[in-house]
């Protein structure tokens, strides 16, 4: 499977920017995250892994490639419906893998032509897919197009992470947005990186937000992700 590829130009930029992060970068090493490049499969993988375990997403596309290679809108739309279950995967979620095909195979939605238009374009044009928002989108420009500059907002597993690499409590819009002009053109690497953190690469940091819910290292879902 290949990694989301970065080196010394995204880190050296990175250190410079902001000593703490720099120093995060240093002792937490080089991050390997997966990517899946075609962006079909990614949207159906992302879609796969809504609201479950890491893992359970992990076991649940594992089977479906096992079982189907290479996923393609045509044969999913093979499929009878209900089919997915036997994999795992509700039927909520393989109604929106189904409406996603039927919409690419009918050429309603051009993924070619998604993949081509910048990050805020992407986004917007796939957030009109039922079960796919903000959140979503943004991760599929991460773990499937490699766009180097993407810190996203909605991500719990960001905050926390900026949290416990700051010592701060919270960060107000205009605070985060400032922190993602200092993380420019290389947002995404940054990313990699706090979430290391929130995970506990740096075991001696600690969230200094008050206890409400625990912050999983997978990062959580907009209110369009979860309908």
């Amino acid at each position: 499977m290949p990694v989301f590829l970065y080196g010394d130009t995204e880190t050296r930029y990175l250190r410079e920017r902001d000593p703490l992060l720099g120093a995060a970068i240093d002792r937490i090493g080089p991050v390997c995250r997966e990517v899946i490049p075609d962006l079909f499969e990614a949207l159906v993988h992302a879609i796969v892994g809504q609201q479950i375990a890491t893992k359970a997403q992990a076991a649940i596309w594992a089977r479906l490639k096992e079982r189907f290679g290479i996923l393609t809108p045509d044969l999913l739309l093979s499929l009878e419906p209900g089919a997915l279950r036997e994999w795992g995967i509700p039927l909520r979620k393989e109604q929106y893998i189904r409406e996603a095909a039927g919409k690419i195979a009918s050429g309603e939605l051009d993924l070619q032509a998604v993949e081509r238009l910048d990050d805020a374009a992407f986004c917007d044009e796939l957030s009109r897919l039922r079960g796919v928002g903000k959140w979503t989108a943004e991760m599929l420009l991460i773990f499937c197009l490699q766009r180097p500059d993407v810190l996203s907002r909605d991500d719990l597993a960001i905050q926390r992470g900026l949290r416990m690499l700051y010592g701060r409590r919270s960060f107000s819009d205009r605070e985060f947005q400032r922190i993602r002009r200092r993380y420019s053109p290389y947002g995404t690497v940054a990313s990699l990186y706090l979430w290391a953190v929130a995970a506990g690469a740096l075991p001696e940091l600690r969230d200094p937000a008050p206890p409400r819910r625990k912050a999983a290292a997978k990062p959580p879902l907009s209110q369009k992700d979860r309908k």
